[in-house]
């Protein structure tokens, strides 16, 4: 029997300042939905009553996630008769980068919210997100706060947010909250798969984005914990793909290189102390674990280089396929 998620009561939409209501900009609302049948008609309801008190052209677009419960079916009975929705089946789940994407390909407003349903959050308070953004910022992430989930995803989501700050030299309290308002140009220029929706704000912030973070409380419910080890590991290495991605997708040998030259030099080093540990005479190397690991190392460190070199090859064979700049504004003038 499926349980019931508790359901906040209803928080009337907070004022819209008089500059957000003279920007007509159309608002795309593109939402992931898995198994959320439970609490759908309450969000869809409070979506729409909000947007419609801001008196602004919206869409919402539905993007159901391959769902096995009666999700789709909701769904579809709650935009019938509605002008300003989409809803979109993928015939699998194929993750919430895939859903991104496809929500982007089927939406028109310049201004687009994204969230997946899985993080329950008050979506009147979109509006102050809003807001951020028309104060000269590009891409606004929901900062989910107070927290209601467990105490396991908070460690977890705390650990995960100081790991990618450090690495990425962005300060924010809830990079992967799942929900964000931003400007359409910041995916356009964003190529996203596998599982970086994660790590959208740090591949703003590389192409010279605008980034920051707003409050949003997070409605109590049933959220899934993180509490298996391939989860951990998946997370560790995504962290790792989008540092090399931002920092040595275009120069690969910088990394590669780096690391095969401090293997190689080191795995010299032995090799070189055991030979001369041997030419005096000081006793056999033969077996010695210590020679193992210095020819390993050497083995090792010239691979990597020369992965390096051939990603270089790769790159520079395809360099002028390769967009590595981002332009802001283009100003001409005219003295004829």
């Amino acid at each position: 029997m499926k349980s019931q998620t508790a359901i906040a009561e209803p928080i009337e939409c907070q004022e819209i300042t008089k500059e957000r209501l003279m920007q007509k900009e159309k608002v795309s609302i593109i939402i992931s939905l898995f198994n959320c049948e439970i609490y759908l008609e309450e969000l869809y309801n409070s979506l729409t009553a909000c947007f419609q008190q801001m008196d602004r052209d919206y869409e919402i677009v539905f993007i159901d996630d391959g769902s096995d419960d009666n999700t789709f079916a909701t769904a579809a009975r709650l935009i019938r008769d509605e002008r300003h929705a989409k809803l979109i089946r993928m015939r699998s789940r194929f993750g919430e980068a895939s859903a991104l994407t496809a929500g982007l390909k089927n939406s028109s407003g310049e201004v687009l919210i994204y969230y997946t349903a899985r993080v329950r959050i008050n979506t009147q308070n979109l509006s102050r997100l809003l807001t951020k953004l028309d104060q000269g910022n590009d891409l606004v992430v929901g900062w989910r706060y107070p927290r209601k989930d467990s105490r396991l995803n908070q460690i977890v989501s705390k650990i995960f947010n100081k790991i990618t700050g450090k690495l990425s030299n962005i300060k924010l309290h809830d990079i992967n909250s799942g929900v964000m308002v931003m400007k359409r140009e910041v995916l356009d220029n964003i190529d996203i798969y596998g599982d970086l929706n994660n790590f959208i704000p740090v591949l703003a912030k590389r192409q010279g984005y605008k980034v920051t973070e707003e409050k949003i409380e997070q409605l109590p419910g049933k959220f899934r914990q993180s509490k298996y080890f391939r989860e951990y590991l998946q997370r560790l290495l995504d962290i790792l793909t989008v540092l090399f991605l931002t920092n040595y997708s275009k120069k690969p040998i910088h990394f590669l290189g780096f690391v095969g030259a401090l293997f190689t030099l080191i795995g010299a080093g032995i090799e070189l102390y055991l030979f001369v540990y041997r030419i005096l005479q000081l006793g056999p190397i033969a077996g010695r674990p210590l020679l193992l690991l210095g020819a390993l190392l050497l083995v090792i460190g010239i691979q990597l280089i020369s992965i390096g070199l051939l990603g270089e090859m790769i790159i520079f064979t395809h360099a002028r396929e390769i967009k590595e700049y981002n332009i802001e504004e283009i100003i001409e003038t005219n003295n004829e």
